[in-house]
């Protein structure tokens, strides 16, 4: 469903947009153009003063998987959040150890404290944190809605499952001019 309304509480939740992460090169829409649109989200939900929550990932579930370690130890500046994205002093800045930003993190409790009833997600990468976020989301009660323009992956076929099959069941997706719109 396309997206047809915003709470008066809705917060951005933007996943993953850091140095280590955004070097990589994504599909869709290139890291660069995904954190353009997801700052002008930022600054349209600041504008009217809803909450920006900025997640960043710092290691690794502890769980065994199949898929290989990738190797060398990451860059000094890799959890650094992207300065493109013009972070606030009044945004909210979340570390997470996992895909998804509810699990072991105050997010929740961030967001409930002040009223949100809704999510607007954007970020890298669309099929693991983006979805695992969005997903949670949906589980913990929120209406969710997914920025699809702002959202990219490493991935053409698991991007496009999580945009086409995923999240049309979570919520409601849009692009950033819709959304921005909708603010008004």
């Amino acid at each position: 469903m396309s997206v047809t309304t915003l709470d008066p509480k809705t917060a951005l939740v933007v996943v993953d947009l850091q140095q280590g992460i955004v070097s990589r090169p994504t599909v869709p829409h290139p890291a660069a153009e995904v954190v353009a649109r997801s700052a002008e989200l930022a600054a349209a939900f600041r504008a009217k003063g809803l909450p920006v929550v900025f997640v960043r990932v710092t290691g690794g579930a502890p769980g065994r998987t199949e898929a290989p370690a990738r190797g060398g130890r990451p860059a000094a500046d890799w959890a650094d959040l992207v300065p493109e994205l013009g972070v606030q002093d009044s945004d909210i800045v979340v570390t997470k150890q996992q895909w998804g930003a509810f699990y072991g993190t105050d997010l929740d409790l961030q967001l409930r404290r002040r009223g949100v009833t809704q999510v607007v997600v954007t970020g890298v990468a669309t099929s693991i944190g983006v979805e695992s976020t969005a997903r949670a989301a949906h589980e913990h009660g929120y209406h969710v809605t997914v920025a699809v323009d702002a959202v990219a992956d490493l991935d053409e076929g698991t991007h496009r499952n999580s945009v086409e099959k995923i999240f049309p069941r979570l919520g409601e997706t849009g692009t950033t001019g819709e959304i921005v719109k909708l603010l008004g």
